[in-house]
This record gives C-alpha cells, structure tokens and sequence, in this order.
C-alpha cells in the first residue's frame, strides 16, 4: 500500500511543475552584458564580450536577451528563450509597419530596435551585413526585407504557434534604439568631467581685434 506521503507528493505535482518550469524561464532570460567600444582607427564594434585592452571608448549596458516573458504559458515562454525574436524597424517605413502588425497578429513575442541615427545604423550593418529595413532576427538565424510565407515558415520552424497563445493581458515591451546611448566609461570622459581651466587676463582690444 502507497504510503499517504507519496499519494500528496504525486497528487501535488500538476501544481508545482508549471511554477517550476516559469522558474527556469525566467532564469533563462537573465539580463546580460552589452559593450561597445572604437578602436585606434574609429572603427565601432558591438559585443556580449568585454573588449581587448587598449581600446579608445568602452560602453556597457545591461540588456535582456529576448522578449519579457512576462506571464507566457510556459510551452511559449520555451520557444521564445530558445529562439527569440528581435525586429530592426525605422519610422516612415511601411514594410516595417506590416511586419511588426504580422508579428503581433501571429502571436509572436518579439524585442523591436528601431534605426534612427549613425549609431543605429552601424549597429544594423553590424547584425545584419547590410541596411535593408526591415530585418528579423529568429536567434542567430537572419531575414531581409518582410516576407510573409518566409516570415511564417521561419517562426514555424522555430516552434512558434500557428495561432496565437497570447494572454489577453499581454504586452508588447516598447521599442528601443539599436545602439542606446550609454554612459562612457574611459579616460576620455573623466577628463570631461574636469572644470575647465580659467582663462588668463585679456587685454583690452581694438574694433580691429588688435590685442594691447
């Protein structure tokens, strides 16, 4: 005969494996680390890495490696942390408007970075080798320029569902620039932050600019 612990052990097991696996989830999509940095010649670099030593500008932010997760069931919340999906958009741009309205219509959780100045652009070409808005990245896997039957096949393949699994509660995290403006942290800006040193006296001057 099964002992009474063993029956309320099993018993309780439709309740805590669904707060378990949340639990994983959400430790899956910890925040990470973003740096960039400008080498000798200009040159700007994006990574997850710390950069080499002897570089010219180093900036950190602290970033989210996939869509909020939020209160997702967990079998959705399980394909957005294996393959997340992240968008590339600018305003003005109407193939970017319909991606983002088919993203949203399929039910697919999804970071936006929008494409607003050099910055932004140098960290386009960065993940994507070129300019072509608008672009998705499905985990490590690229697309360029919006197409639906691509664009359904790819989330398909990804694991994402056919219809949406949405909660009706659920919302879409804000747009944010692809490069966000970070504090810098190198000599450069501790020397900024220095008064500047006053001026000597200035001697009366002439209409002409000449200097007594």
């Amino acid at each position: 005969m099964k002992s009474s612990k063993t029956i309320l052990a099993r018993s309780m097991l439709p309740v805590l494996l669904p707060a378990l696996l949340s639990t994983l989830f959400f430790s899956a999509n910890a925040q990470a680390q973003m740096y960039k940095w400008v080498g000798p010649d200009g040159k700007v670099t994006y990574s997850d890495q710390p950069p080499p030593p002897g570089k010219i500008k180093v900036e950190k932010k602290s970033y989210s490696e996939g869509p909020d997760l939020g209160n997702l069931p967990p079998e959705l919340a399980a394909v957005v942390t294996k393959n997340p999906v992240i968008l590339y958009s600018t305003s003005n741009c109407s193939p970017c408007n319909d991606s983002r309205n088919f993203l949203k219509t399929n039910g697919v959780p999804f970071n936006e970075k929008t494409i607003s100045n050099n910055a932004d652009l140098d960290k386009l070409k960065q993940v994507s080798g070129d300019t072509q808005l608008p672009f998705m990245l499905i985990s490590k896997v690229k697309f360029q320029g919006f197409n639906t039957e691509e664009w359904r096949k790819a989330l398909d393949s990804a694991g994402y569902p056919a219809t949406s699994k949405l909660p009706k509660d659920y919302r879409y995290p804000a747009a944010e620039p692809a490069a966000p403006v970070v504090a810098t942290a190198d000599k450069d800006a501790d020397v900024a932050k220095k008064p500047a040193a006053p001026l000597p006296p200035q001697r009366p001057t002439q209409d002409n600019g000449i200097r007594f």
